[in-house]
């Protein structure tokens, strides 16, 4: 294999098509590696670790775009790749119509669209602070999906907003719906009278979509970025969220989602709750139960459960915590009895393989009551994954996290890191595969289709050996969304996957089965 490196001088080009660029090139023939992305520090640094740079790469600028492959000459040359890589960009510029018009700059897009009150930025994170302060100087109100913003830049940038009166969603904020217009990886959903201020993406996706299925809808869905309810932040945009909802006419009643927050920061909220004229619903993962209560709001022990209780408090019906499915209790026995049938003794072990974070945390807060889990955001230092015993037990990853992203797209944009996580970490010994599958805007095409084809591959290697898998999903995400809510459930029930209806069931019929494999086989159903 020959190494070959192409440079386009001052050429930009979104980030996310090259990454995905990058995807199609590699699946040529005669093509064993490459990378296609503009020359930042952290694309030359990953290219030289991939053994993709050559010198000419040290005189590279962020505003140089490069294509570095390794090549069997034989099958391909790098000119064939170059005129792929030109293809496929021209595909994309003859089907963007007039009206996709992509202004160059903040002020450009100010003046194309004058009337327009919120801006959505997202730069490499060392750039974007910049765009922040002459939007926010603008009086505009931003969503900001950069990451890898400076913890200052993002207080300094919160406290002007809050000065002006607007919001500043983010750094790293995935999910917002404002008046009913969903931006980044959001889900269509009807509109309707519950509010909520999340500083979760997928948790708030959670959220919204099952509201949506029990046939309630949202006002405003408001984002805060993951840090906010830190201490260095104080939850500015959380309280912000909080009270501009408090004042909304439209909204009748409020759900505010997060990691438990710093306790100086928990304060703040719980006082404005214990002042709030609408019910609040509070689901602060794993978080203080009886603090909730004292504040008068509503604790929750899952998303689903923050969902159920919003839609009954709403109806004036009354709630308790939903703790178990929406099946029949003998139908889940009956499906733990014919998994475990399925399995050989020495298939003991959990693949939890997530896209969202949020969710990957709420399965293992259900799941550390009876298992050891490990993870690359591990609720205990001691369950990090690099202390996973000889390579073997119950692991659950945040495939979304930097460590799997860095130069690629996240898993919900680009099914392949998970993919090549179904070869790489399912063998002979796994009995339970558990995964999310997000719908939505931002998210893949057919992310259901995707989990399928991996499963059927899975199945056929594992038949070779005469065993099976218990796979078991659920599917974030509505009827209204591109990718569709129930053509999802069928394409993943086609491929034999137990699909239960929100990630907390999926999670607990898991604990089921692994605890009932403990046991023994029962009666089959």
């Amino acid at each position: 294999m020959t190494l070959h490196t192409s440079v386009k001088r001052n050429a930009y080009y979104d980030s996310v098509t090259l990454m995905l660029l990058s995807r199609e090139l590699q699946k040529l023939e005669g093509v064993e590696d490459v990378l296609v992305g503009m020359a930042t520090g952290l694309n030359l640094d990953l290219a030289k670790d991939l053994g993709l740079a050559d010198n000419e790469f040290d005189t590279l600028t962020p505003n140089d775009l490069f294509i570095a492959a390794k090549i069997d000459e034989a099958l391909i040359s790098m000119k064939a790749i170059e005129d792929a890589f030109n293809e496929y960009l021209n595909k994309r510029v003859e089907s963007e119509s007039d009206e996709d018009y992509q202004p160059p700059s903040l002020s450009s897009a100010i003046q194309s669209l004058p009337g327009a009150n919120m801006v959505l930025i997202s730069v490499p994170g060392q750039f974007a602070a910049a765009e922040v302060e002459d939007a926010l100087d603008a009086g505009l109100h931003v969503m900001l999906f950069s990451d890898n913003v400076p913890v200052e830049d993002e207080l300094r940038l919160k406290q002007k907003a809050v000065e002006k009166g607007l919001l500043m969603m983010g750094p790293d904020c995935g999910t917002a719906i404002i008046n009913g217009i969903p931006l980044c990886l959001a889900n269509a959903v009807r509109l309707g009278k519950i509010g909520v201020v999340g500083a979760s993406g997928t948790g708030t996706q959670e959220v919204t979509v099952q509201i949506h299925k029990l046939g309630e809808g949202l006002s405003q869905v408001i984002g805060t970025g993951g840090r906010d309810l830190k201490e260095q932040i104080g939850g500015l945009m959380m309280t912000l969220g909080f009270e501009s909802l408090i004042a909304d006419p439209e909204t009748e009643l409020i759900v505010l989602i997060s990691k438990p927050p710093a306790p100086s920061v928990a304060e703040k909220i719980y006082q404005i709750a214990k002042s709030s004229p609408k019910p609040v619903v509070i689901d602060f993962i794993g978080g203080d139960r009886a603090a909730i209560e004292a504040a008068g709001a509503i604790p929750c022990i899952s998303l689903e459960d923050a969902a159920q209780k919003a839609v009954k408090v709403l109806r004036g019906q009354e709630y308790e915590d939903f703790t178990g499915f929406s099946l029949p209790e003998d139908h889940i026995n009956c499906i733990v009895d014919t998994s475990v049938s399925k399995l050989k003794s020495d298939q003991t072990e959990l693949r939890a393989l997530f896209t969202g974070g949020t969710l990957a945390d709420e399965a293992m807060k259900l799941l550390g009551v009876h298992h050891n889990i490990y993870s690359n955001i591990p609720l205990l230092p001691e369950m990090a994954i690099a202390n996973l015993p000889e390579g073997r037990g119950h692991i659950c990853l945040d495939l979304g996290e930097d460590e799997f992203t860095r130069g690629r797209p996240h898993p919900m944009i680009d099914p392949q890191t998970r993919t090549e996580f179904f070869q790489s970490h399912v063998d002979e010994k796994t009995a339970v595969i558990l995964v999310d599958v997000v719908l939505g805007f931002g998210s893949y095409k057919d992310p259901a289709g995707a989990v399928a084809d991996s499963v059927r591959e899975i199945r056929q290697r594992l038949a070779k050996q005469g065993k099976d898998v218990v796979v078991i999903a659920s599917v974030c995400g509505t009827d209204l969304d591109s990718q569709d809510l129930n053509k999802s459930i069928a394409t993943l029930e086609a491929a034999g996957i137990i699909v239960l209806p929100s990630n907390a069931q999926a999670v607990r019929l898991t604990d089921r089965i692994l605890q009932r494999m403990k046991k023994g086989v029962l009666d089959v159903c």
